[in-house]
């Protein structure tokens, strides 16, 4: 091979993502494209990465993600946000090697919406992704020319969330869609995926997708089913019906045809504890009945949301202004006591299955000495109800305020991980505050916590769950393996070394061992720090 390439990463160890043994090989890159060498081929390179001792795989794809915000456009008042803040939120996935992220998962995306709704769902959006007021779009193509390209670190693509299709077609009504409202969310749904759109997700605990009931998702998944394209849910309770939920789950799949993806599986709370050992082996044998079902997980005990989601479903018809309006008054605040303490039926309730005590504030933009403590504490301190104390807390922030809460316990984390069913998303909430560390850290925790010290998976294991298997279940063709002419996402790492370092109380840290990532054939980290390279581009699956 005489001719000069781009870029050669030489002497390493490559691990493809199909799963297959390590064995060596030398990488060329050329044209944003790949081809794989035999170990010291003669080659004429632009540049050469040094990668003995090291691994080389595919970039990782994490497949569940909420950074739809991060380089769209925002309102005016984006600027309260510091711009250095933003970037390390949009550097954290990079710098572990993540090449590829999917967003518009648990419902929410930033699309579609008929065109008259357009301007209700803009509070919505910055309730759910804290970034300003973010400005919502019509269809797939809009949302894909909006994104800036000077912003853009990793390549992305979109789900579309049940949950803003359901709102820019009937708004926030807590009631069963009229058949031309769901013959137009239909039509919205078919639009965007034949635009590119990855799937249909849902997020059946946040309102307004928690008001659809099971015909309605169905004749969605339909829709998804003809295009070859997942439905792709948070369940509707992840707690003590969570094996109710998944029933539900598996029934839309099989009436609907679409494939299965079972976002960030757990079973979390005191009442689910161990549920693994039951909805694990459910998921297989459904998989061995033909029902194309598989999940993703991320590697921590702590999950993360929106503070309004800890509250009864009717507190937030309407939308966000009926929803501050009602916790002004104190028989709603009664109601909301009332519910958390009796349980409503087909709620979830994340407060009465385990307490305020272990729902910490992760980002309040006004009230920054909140983030990183336990709402409790900070109701005990005030010397006030807890309740009352959501409600104030929610009524100073307009709504926009996430929380941390830590509902899992470890075994079934380490069950989910080792599970052949299950990939990586981090579930990543990039808001400015304190974040989940799972943003920055879950693909790097795997490797070296969960892969290297605890022996849970192979090296390989841990990159197919990584790369190939989530590329091949979202139709990202030519991502997520190396292989002649694939895309050129790329990640040389320590396997000795690699490891999360992101906290709690500093949840940006980048991970240590991963010292080269290429994104579109371009060297995106150098030596474990960013370069100016900002290759990512929208991606398009068809």
């Amino acid at each position: 091979m005489n001719r000069p390439i781009d870029l050669l990463l030489r002497g390493g160890t490559l691990i493809d993502g199909t799963g297959a043994p390590a064995r060596e090989a030398d990488i060329a890159v050329t044209g944003g494209r790949v081809a794989v060498l035999p170990p010291g081929t003669p080659v004429r390179a632009a540049e050469t990465v040094d990668a003995t001792g090291q691994v080389v795989t595919p970039g990782f794809i994490d497949v569940h993600t909420h950074s739809d915000a991060l380089a769209a456009p925002h309102g005016p008042d984006a600027t309260a946000q510091p711009a250095d803040s933003i970037e390390d939120l949009r550097l954290a996935p990079l710098l572990q090697g993540v090449t590829t992220e999917i967003c518009g998962n648990c419902g929410t995306s930033l699309f579609p919406s008929l065109p008259e709704r357009l301007p209700a769902l803009a509070d919505h959006l910055r309730v759910t992704f804290g970034l300003g007021p973010v400005q919502p779009a019509a269809d797939f193509d809009a949302f894909a020319a909006a994104q800036n390209p000077a912003l853009r670190r990793t390549h992305i693509a979109s789900l579309v969330g049940h949950g803003t299709l359901r709102a820019g077609v009937m708004g926030f009504a807590a009631r069963p869609p009229e058949p031309d409202e769901l013959r137009g969310m239909c039509d919205l749904l078919d639009r965007a995926l034949s635009q590119g759109a990855a799937g249909l997700s849902t997020g059946l605990i946040y309102p307004p997708g928690t008001y659809a009931d099971t015909a309605e998702i169905v004749a969605l998944a339909k829709v998804a089913a003809r295009h070859g394209k997942p439905y792709v849910t948070h369940l509707r309770d992840e707690m003590s019906q969570v094996e109710t939920a998944l029933e539900e789950a598996l029934e839309i799949a099989v009436r609907s045809g679409a494939p299965l993806q079972v976002s960030h599986h757990k079973t979390a709370g005191r009442h689910a504890w161990g549920a693994t050992l039951r909805t694990l082996p459910r998921l297989e044998a459904a998989r061995a009945d033909g029902v194309d079902v598989l999940c993703d997980v991320y590697p921590y005990t702590a999950g993360s949301t929106v503070l309004h989601a800890m509250l009864p479903p009717w507190t937030s018809e309407g939308g966000v202004g009926e929803l501050l309006a009602r916790l002004r008054r104190p028989e709603a605040r009664d109601r909301i006591r009332a519910d958390i303490a009796a349980g409503v039926e087909g709620w979830e309730n994340t407060v009465g299955n385990g307490g305020w005590d272990l729902i910490a504030v992760a980002a309040a933009r006004t009230r920054p000495e909140a983030e990183g403590r336990r709402i409790a504490a900070l109701a005990a301190e005030r010397g006030t109800d807890p309740v009352d104390y959501v409600c104030d807390l929610l009524l100073a922030e307009q709504g926009e305020v996430t929380i941390i809460s830590h509902s899992m316990r470890e075994d079934d984390v380490r069950r989910v991980l080792a599970s052949p069913l299950s990939m990586i998303g981090s579930d990543g909430v990039p808001k400015p505050g304190r974040p989940h560390p799972r943003w920055a850290g879950s693909f790097a925790r795997v490797l070296g916590h969960y892969g290297r010290d605890r022996r849970l998976l192979s090296l390989e294991t841990a990159v197919h769950k990584m790369s190939g298997l989530p590329a091949r279940r979202f139709g990202l063709t030519g991502r997520g393996v190396v292989r002649d002419g694939a895309r050129a996402d790329l990640v040389v790492l320590d396997p000795a070394t690699v490891t999360d370092t992101a906290t709690f109380d500093r949840p940006l840290l980048a991970p240590e061992g991963v010292g080269t990532v290429v994104v579109a054939g371009q060297l995106a980290v150098r030596d474990g720090r960013p370069t100016a390279v900002r290759a990512g581009e929208v991606v398009r699956v068809r």
